[in-house]
């Protein structure tokens, strides 16, 4: 059996799955706030429970809002300010007398995704998180491929590519600099550009709607969204050449992203060739505490 633990700003979320990937057990509790210890016992509560239930014992995983520093072995970049600077998986393994292996929620996502999602089959997979903020992670060979510094896929926080006079020099983002491709291609971003044009603030599912009731505006918004973000995935291809690009998050939840997207992105790759496709995923908000589960592999 393999436990897996998403833990989120609001809330943690844990997932049993058998050796072929099904679903035994399900909890979700709130996250502590603001309290590491209080996040720990919240994990082990699970854990425990989920293994009385079900009368086993499981191998776990754990994504988190940030990354393990290689070089400290600690929490590093996490939203979950309590956690920076924590040794989590030592922790947890004192705590339940295992081992627990640690992956960025993103990665955990592009493994869920590459192991029996829609990337399933696929050696190289790169998987887009686009909600309020944007995330990115890698899994090569079902595996979440880290990084000398604890950063690969960390795409959101480069330059948006080849921009137009009126973006440049984009907006500030969180991390101190200005055009992150994360302040254009969120949800949080995809509003604001329509802020910009109409004065209106709205939420994107709305602006959608507008779009498909034939608004010129919303349309101008999401057709400028699906330029960047086609620019933006070129980078990807031009980098990694991944075998497919999945989308999750609020934004993957765009059916009209698709063949935009699949239209445009040949455009953008150098040598203007492009047999990588961009699809949604499969296991929508579960891909998170799945990929956790699957951190052990199959």
């Amino acid at each position: 059996m393999r436990i897996g633990i998403d833990l989120g700003g609001t809330k943690i979320e844990a997932i049993a799955l058998d050796e072929q990937g099904q679903e035994l057990w399900r909890e979700r509790i709130a996250t502590p706030q603001g309290d590491y210890q209080g996040i720990l016992l919240g994990i082990a509560g699970l854990v425990q429970r989920a293994e009385a239930s079900l009368t086993l014992t499981g191998t776990l995983g754990v994504g988190i809002p940030g990354v393990l520093s290689p070089h400290s072995g600690r929490v590093k970049n996490a939203n979950t300010q309590c956690l920076n600077g924590q040794a989590l998986d030592r922790d947890l393994s004192r705590m339940l007398n295992r081992e627990v292996r640690l992956a960025n929620d993103a990665n955990c996502f592009a493994v869920s995704e590459a192991v029996d999602g829609a990337g399933q089959g696929k050696q190289l997979v790169f998987g887009v998180i686009l909600g309020t903020g944007c995330g990115a992670g890698i899994a090569a060979g079902e595996r979440p491929l880290v990084g000398a510094n604890g950063l690969a896929g960390e795409w959101g926080h480069n330059p948006l590519p080849w921009m137009t006079p009126e973006e440049y020099p984009g907006p500030a983002c969180f991390c101190g600099r200005h055009g992150c491709i994360e302040t254009f291609v969120s949800g949080t971003g995809f509003s604001r550009q329509y802020r910009q044009l109409t004065s209106h603030s709205l939420p994107g599912h709305e602006i959608i709607a507008r779009m498909r009731q034939g608004e010129p505006a919303a349309s101008q918004v999401f057709e400028r969204y699906c330029d960047q973000l086609s620019r933006a995935l070129a980078h990807v291809v031009n980098l990694l050449d991944p075998d497919i690009i999945v989308l999750g998050g609020g934004m993957s939840n765009i059916d009209e992203l698709y063949p935009a997207l699949n239209q445009r992105l040949a455009g953008d790759v150098l040598g203007r060739e492009c047999v990588t496709k961009v699809v949604a995923n499969r296991h929508g908000d579960s891909s998170g505490v799945r990929g956790a589960a699957w951190l052990w592999g199959r």
